[in-house]
């Protein structure tokens, strides 16, 4: 009885001796782990949800809610976010001329909503007070 547990000993201890190289190996290698699709490694990061666009104010309808900027009239929701000088703001805070830039979406029947809209920074003589125009 004491030498069949000891050829079993020895026996297992002999598998355990060939089979761990072979199990880190086995750890070690890439194609055991499950495969990736070709394109999911070059995605592209996730850009804001719908499309931008920018540009100086043609027209403002508070009545209408609406914001023009060249041939584009946006929508403006209870949903669009306003900003302007990083600050919140509304629709009245918006003029014509002044540089705007966002996010819209495209419903089915044509229409532009304005998702997101902020003022562009420009740069101007009352920001920039030692600027001088030189001749």
């Amino acid at each position: 009885m004491k030498k069949q547990i000891i050829k079993l000993t020895l026996s297992l201890f002999a598998t355990a001796i060939v089979a761990a190289p072979l199990l880190a190996r086995a750890q070690d290698n890439p194609t055991n782990a499950p495969s990736k699709p070709a394109h999911a490694e070059s995605a592209k990061p996730k850009k804001h949800e719908g499309l931008v666009f920018r540009g100086p104010v043609s027209a403002v309808d508070a009545k209408a809610m609406t914001v023009t900027v060249g041939k584009r009239t946006f929508e403006i929701t209870s949903e669009t976010k306003i900003t302007k000088n990083g600050q919140p703001a509304t629709l009245s805070d918006i003029a014509m001329g002044d540089e705007i830039g966002g996010a819209y979406k495209k419903s089915a029947d044509g229409k532009l909503t304005a998702t997101t809209i902020h003022d562009v920074k420009k740069h101007s003589h009352e920001e920039n007070p030692g600027h001088e125009d030189k001749p």
